[in-house]
């Protein structure tokens, strides 16, 4: 950042990404803008840089009214160099106003959990698709000699990964730093529950025997957390249920619950996790399978922080699902509801002029924004500027995407080599992974 080139970072979680684009950020005068997905992880790095006294800020829809406008006079006086927001934010008419004045200095602009733009920018969150025309709009508001670098930062990106970032953020010439997922205090292990039955069973045996311990239970939906975390608390657990259904409240009111051991495990969907840090989680258990490989990489990273012995467990159904159909049920229901967005997308592509505003669309259509981010991600579409589109030929192309990134979840959990292995090849660390042993996964124990 500090020779104003764009980069793209993959260090493991824990690793100190954040140090990364903070200590340039400071060492400059102007504004470094960093886009991040959820409030936890915003809150969490901006209390820590004003407890040193550190100019940095934050802005997000559940700021009350007064503290988003003395944040707004900040940028104004130029008194900021952090500003921390969400890519709905950053294009929000009011940020973005300020944003583009001439004379206010923007240095970079840092992409924060940067595999979100893949997993949710498509349908969830639409802005990320949205991201990569923001600097050469800035710039025209700028003087010429200006220039803003981009840095994306992740600890999960394949080679597919880090093509999807680098095409959708319009990198130029980027230097990329990886470094080696591999983690060896994280012990991973994958079992076969026969039945529902078997599979609660299961994991009653693993809860008992670390009744002392944090952990995480992940799940794939709300009801999911909720209906496990009653039947849980009915047999006197400490936890709860953790899932995007919350209020900002709510979720704020777990998260600080389980940092302080009020709670010993939370049950939750893949909302919790990112930006929360809690050194001693010694256990991580996906009571099912998540969609992607990189999802689980996620997951699993947010044990074990403090380098101690950590276990991982993921239960899955058996291959057939003859004996229990849940698991192929809910991938099949997943798949469905994208190949629905999809076909909802070619609709509308049918249905709009070839050049546009992205407002105008979201209010004629309910679905317009996500529809438009399809579209962008098959490469029919081009944004003329953050707010405005124009159509490509060819909307005939537009089809599912994540297709292999989901084959090779399901290759992973029946996989019978070393699992770190697996998970280095996965994401090309493949001469690392050349005859590679963790040990301790599994398979390696077996």
């Amino acid at each position: 950042m500090l020779a104003s080139k764009d980069t793209l970072i993959i260090l493991p979680t824990g690793a100190g990404k954040s140090i990364c684009f903070q200590l340039p950020a400071l060492l400059q005068t102007g504004l470094t803008l960093v886009v991040s997905p959820l409030v936890a992880l915003m809150e969490n790095q901006v209390h820590q840089l004003r407890q040193r006294n550190l100019q940095a800020a934050l802005l997000h829809n559940e700021l009350s009214r007064d503290r988003k406008k003395q944040t707004l006079r900040e940028l104004e006086r130029q008194q900021l160099r952090l500003l921390y927001l969400s890519p709905e934010t950053l294009l929000s008419p009011p940020v973005w106003e300020r944003l583009s004045h001439p004379l206010l200095e923007i240095n970079g602009l840092i992409l924060d959990e940067a595999h979100c733009l893949v997993q949710w920018g498509e349908t969830f969150r639409p802005a990320y698709r949205r991201l990569g025309a923001v600097r050469s709009a800035l710039l025209q508001s700028k003087p010429s000699n200006t220039k803003i670098a981009i840095a994306a930062f992740t600890a999960t990106a394949d080679p597919i990964y880090q093509n999807i970032i680098t095409q959708t953020l319009q990198l130029e010439r980027p230097e990329c730093f990886r470094l080696s997922p591999y983690r060896n205090n994280l012990n991973l292990q994958v079992k076969i529950a026969w039945t529902p039955k078997c599979r609660r069973h299961q994991l009653l045996n693993f809860l008992r025997a670390r009744e002392r311990q944090s952990g995480l239970i992940y799940v794939r939906t709300r009801k999911d957390s909720e209906e496990l975390a009653q039947w849980l608390i009915l047999l006197n657990y400490k936890t709860a249920a953790y899932h995007a259904g919350l209020s900002p409240q709510e979720r704020r009111y777990l998260e600080t619950s389980w940092l302080e051991d009020k709670l010993q495990f939370v049950v939750c969907t893949s909302a919790f996790g990112m930006g929360i840090d809690k050194p001693d989680v010694r256990w991580v258990i996906h009571f099912q399978a998540p969609l992607l490989l990189s999802e689980y990489l996620q997951e699993v990273g947010r044990g074990g922080r403090d380098r101690k012995y950590t276990e991982t467990l993921t239960l899955i159904s058996e291959p057939t699902g003859w004996l229990d159909p849940q698991d192929k049920g809910r991938d099949r229901y997943f798949y469905n509801q994208l190949e629905k967005m999809y076909q909802k997308a070619q609709q509308i592509s049918k249905n709009i002029p070839k050049k546009g505003e992205i407002d105008a669309i979201a209010r004629q259509f309910p679905e317009g924004e996500m529809a438009l981010s399809l579209l962008h991600s098959a490469g029919c579409l081009e944004w003329t500027d953050p707010f405005h589109y124009q159509l490509c030929e060819g909307t005939s192309r537009l089809s599912r995407s994540n297709h292999k990134q989901r084959l090779l979840m399901g290759q992973y959990l029946m996989t019978r080599q070393c699992r770190w292995q697996f998970l280095l090849k996965a994401f090309g660390f493949t001469e690392e992974a050349i005859g590679f042993k963790c040990g301790h996964c599994d398979n390696c124990r077996r």
